[in-house]
């Protein structure tokens, strides 16, 4: 816990040493593809999804931005136990702080960290829904690496990232389970410049 701490302190540091900077606001959508990682031999399938929101693009000089986000994001798996099919839907409110490098060509790199809070925890099988958000731990912590493109004349924008989750997810099991995931997006900055 101690680590998530310090990871949402430095976050509110990095953002709040910009009042001087460069800052552009806008939005994102795209497509999810995540899954879910066990430390065991039980594999799941990739459960797509959609993740939407807000980003800020903090100009630090030329090539060096950060961008902070606030996403709602669909994640979860698909699997199958005693051959009946689950699929384990789970809501995320998502906020990654990615550093930036811009080459002057509109293209970027990014990597960062990512702290999740679970807002849904949903497993669908046989037409019935359950509640499982007793069984996920609430908060969860991912590294993110990326890269996009902007279009700048527009403010239109592609972006992938591979989001890694370190955290445990499981609460009430030994196995320990990641978040995994693919994300492919668009984006829309206000007033690019």
């Amino acid at each position: 816990m101690k680590f998530y701490a310090i990871a949402a302190i430095a976050s509110l540091l990095i953002t709040g040493t910009v009042n001087a900077q460069h800052v552009n606001f806008g939005v994102k959508a795209g497509l999810n593809l995540y899954n879910i990682h066990n430390d065991n031999s039980t594999t799941y399938d990739t459960k797509p999804g959609l993740h939407v929101g807000l980003l800020g693009h903090i100009h630090l000089d030329k090539n060096w931005a950060v961008q902070p986000e606030l996403l709602f994001s669909g994640q979860g798996a698909k699997y199958t136990a005693n051959q009946t099919s689950t699929k384990l839907n789970l809501g995320y409110i998502n906020v990654p702080v990615m550093v930036q490098y811009m080459f002057d060509n509109g293209f970027r790199i990014e990597a960062g960290p990512q702290l999740g809070f679970l807002v849904s925890a949903k497993a669908k099988a046989d037409g019935n829904t359950t509640d499982v958000k007793e069984n996920i731990k609430t908060v969860d912590f991912a590294l993110g690496f990326g890269l996009g493109y902007i279009h700048a004349p527009s403010g239109f924008g592609v972006d992938a990232r591979y989001n890694l989750g370190l955290s445990n997810i499981n609460k009430n099991s030994s196995v320990k389970s990641t978040n995994r995931g693919f994300q492919l997006g668009v984006f829309y900055q206000f007033k690019h410049s």
